[in-house]
């Protein structure tokens, strides 16, 4: 099976358990199970994962001097064939807190651009249909750039745009499907 032994990690950026984003996260996780991907998700409502403050450790080793839950998602990063990640729109961008990885995520770009020529997708929630949820999207395609990741969206435009609560916007969640099958469509061809 073409997605068998491929591992594809669902990053939920908000701090909100059992929400919007988390949902998302499930539903496209699921998708791809259904495709024969493995899984594994990172949920920033029950890590702590404190902002970089640019002491340079990472420069000189493989390791940063903050002790927190970071720790476990650079793991999570290095096994991922491919990273799917939401956020909701907080003041017409990312959360801090999923801001906080994408920061400390410099480690892996300063120790051999690991995550390099992986696939990467956006989801982004937001309060109302325009809420800025491309713009949050396209903070995400920026973060997924600066590393040298492919990347992925719906097939028609950026990712999944999803107007809250997830599960009425049908609409919405259509965009959310494609991006995933497309995440997966891309893997199984990467993997040809």
């Amino acid at each position: 099976m073409a997605g068998e032994n491929m591992k594809i990690l669902g990053i939920s950026g908000s701090p909100t358990e059992n929400g919007n984003n988390e949902k998302l996260i499930d539903h496209v996780l699921k998708i791809a199970e259904s495709r024969d991907f493995e899984t594994e998700k990172v949920l920033l409502s029950s890590n702590k994962i404190e902002p970089c403050n640019a002491c340079d450790v990472c420069r000189d080793q493989e390791s940063c001097p903050i002790d927190d839950d970071m720790e476990s998602v650079y793991g999570k990063l290095k096994e991922a064939d491919a990273i799917i990640v939401s956020s909701p729109v907080y003041f017409g961008s990312m959360t801090a807190q999923l801001k906080a990885l994408f920061d400390r995520s410099v480690l892996l770009r300063r120790n051999g651009f690991v995550l390099n020529n992986r696939p990467g997708a956006a989801l982004s929630v937001g309060g109302s249909r325009n809420g800025g949820q491309e713009k949050v999207i396209q903070t995400i395609h920026d973060w997924m750039h600066i590393h040298g990741m492919i990347v992925i969206g719906d097939g028609g435009h950026f990712g999944g745009i999803v107007q809250k609560p997830v599960e009425n916007d049908e609409v919405g969640m259509k965009t959310v499907e494609d991006t995933i099958n497309k995440m997966c469509d891309v893997l199984e061809m990467l993997n040809r």
